[in-house]
């Protein structure tokens, strides 16, 4: 997804319609009474060749109280901050009302990617509306009929400048992963390629429950508070990347909204933030995963931190708020047990203690992030790993299920960032998933790889047999050969 598209305008001009248009499901219910949208719905768009990110709003409403109306309007505002592009809606059978011309004043000031269009305008009826736009000061209105799928091509022409310059922009900011490793090089070419630069700098997303500590952490990494911080639970909203120089290394940081267990977000906007923050960890190399030292590895604690390995980046585990524990010992020992127990997908990845308040601990986290990421990159040669796995076979033996033997035959890496790899042997569909954890925790243990998401892949040769296809007829009998000869 190049960009984000919010649709926007006063109730009733078809908003939901346009939406279904462009995701091609009817996912927003449409009705001929105003005011059926309440939420933010969002869905993948399609228009021709383009693939991006809609999102369909509540009608504007001209209220600003804290009333149900208040509440959408400032959910659909906080949608067009969001968004790269916007849609202004206006029904062309209708024409421009006061509430449009207050409204087109807003987006002026609120965002600079403002398409206008003229919904309802098929035929002579919306001629007039599409000639009143023009009055909004918003540029050439285009002319569509969210129902029958008219002026699509024209919103198609106006999008496609503008998603080749999110494109570039996404390009530039997405992380590079899953990099395929060349099939005849044994050894890294450039050992130190993936060390962070000031034009690719390491990407780091800062996560966990609300009030965990995370604006007040990355306001101790900068220097100065540039987040806000609080007592109260749930003041970040928005996934805020920043950039900045940490100890020499390059990183863009990113902080997220506080996650909390998904029945309890009743809140909208809550909603719209922790989407906003899962965001944050595709787009991260590094993942950070901040606790409470009063109340460690919660359920949702163990939700995100599998999150994270899930989406294949690297992670490091931080105990914020050490120093207000007093015996310190005791409890660095309960949250280690914790940890190997809860999170044995995780098993060996950094496990930091910092106090976000005082600083300290903050030059480990520094040191346990670069090792975690030297450690996603890292590539094994090919002959070291098949000496590995004829040891690993020999101590313990795939099983036999059903009598038949399983041959681990060759090993070798495809990719890295996280690393991956293929085992090629025979009946791999019956290598039970103990096994394959056997083979994962030797890799960790062996090549000092510990806490990384590690890929393992075993394939079957099957296709290379080139008497895999052919039937087996056996040995013609004399009769049938005599027969045959027999035939003119």
């Amino acid at each position: 997804m190049s960009f984000t598209l919010a649709i926007v305008g006063r109730p009733n001009v078809g908003k939901s319609t346009l939406f279904n248009r462009l995701v091609g499901k009817r996912l927003a219910l449409v009705d001929d009474q105003p005011g059926v949208t309440r939420d933010l719905r969002e869905g993948d768009a399609k228009l021709i060749d383009l693939r991006f990110t809609v999102i369909d709003t509540a009608g504007l409403e001209e209220v600003t109280d804290d009333s149900l109306q208040g509440r959408m309007r400032r959910l659909t505002e906080r949608a067009v901050d969001m968004a790269d592009v916007c849609l202004f809606l206006i029904d062309g059978r209708v024409g421009v009302t006061p509430s449009d011309e207050v409204f087109a004043d807003i987006l002026r000031r609120k965002n600079a990617n403002v398409i206008l269009g003229v919904n309802k305008a098929e035929g002579k009826a919306g001629d007039s509306g599409a000639i009143e736009a023009w009055s909004l000061g918003l540029g050439e209105p285009i002319r569509l009929s969210a129902e029958h799928g008219e002026g699509m091509d024209d919103l198609y022409r106006i999008l496609v400048p503008i998603a080749d310059g999110f494109a570039e922009r996404a390009e530039q900011d997405a992380p590079i992963v899953d990099v395929d490793v060349p099939e005849d090089s044994e050894d890294e070419a450039d050992p130190e390629a993936h060390k962070p630069t000031d034009k690719h700098p390491l990407q780091i997303a800062v996560i966990g429950r609300p009030n965990a500590g995370k604006s007040t952490l990355i306001n101790k990494i900068l220097g100065h508070d540039r987040l806000l911080t609080g007592p109260e639970a749930g003041i970040t909203r928005d996934a805020i990347s920043i950039r900045t120089d940490w100890n020499g290394t390059p990183i863009r940081i990113f902080d997220t909204a506080g996650m909390r267990k998904k029945a309890k977000i009743t809140d909208k906007v809550e909603k719209l933030s922790v989407s906003d923050g899962l965001r944050a960890v595709r787009f991260a190399e590094v993942v950070v995963v901040l606790l409470d030292v009063e109340i460690p590895f919660e359920q949702q604690d163990l939700r995100i931190a599998d999150y994270a390995e899930t989406e294949g980046r690297a992670v490091v585990i931080a105990v914020n708020k050490w120093d207000l524990e007093d015996d310190k010992q005791d409890k660095l020992a309960e949250v280690k047990e914790m940890f190997d127990r809860l999170l044995p997908q995780l098993r060996g990845a950094p496990l930091i203690t910092v106090s976000a308040k005082t600083g300290r601990g903050l030059e480990r986290l520094r040191d346990a992030i670069l090792r975690a990421h030297d450690t996603w990159n890292q590539r094994i040669p090919t002959a070291r790993l098949n000496s590995w796995l004829g040891a690993m076979t020999e101590a313990h033996p795939p099983p036999a299920p059903g009598g038949r033997r399983i041959k681990m035959r060759y090993m070798t890496q495809v990719k890295t960032r996280p690393p991956g790899f293929i085992v090629m042997c025979s009946h791999q569909d019956m290598v039970p998933d103990s096994y394959k954890r056997y083979l994962v925790n030797g890799l960790r243990d062996h090549f000092d790889m510990p806490g990384t998401p590690i890929r393992l892949t075993l394939r079957g040769q099957g296709d290379k047999n080139p008497y895999k296809d052919k039937k087996n007829f056996g040995t013609p009998s004399r009769l049938r050969k005599h027969m045959d000869k027999k035939k003119p």
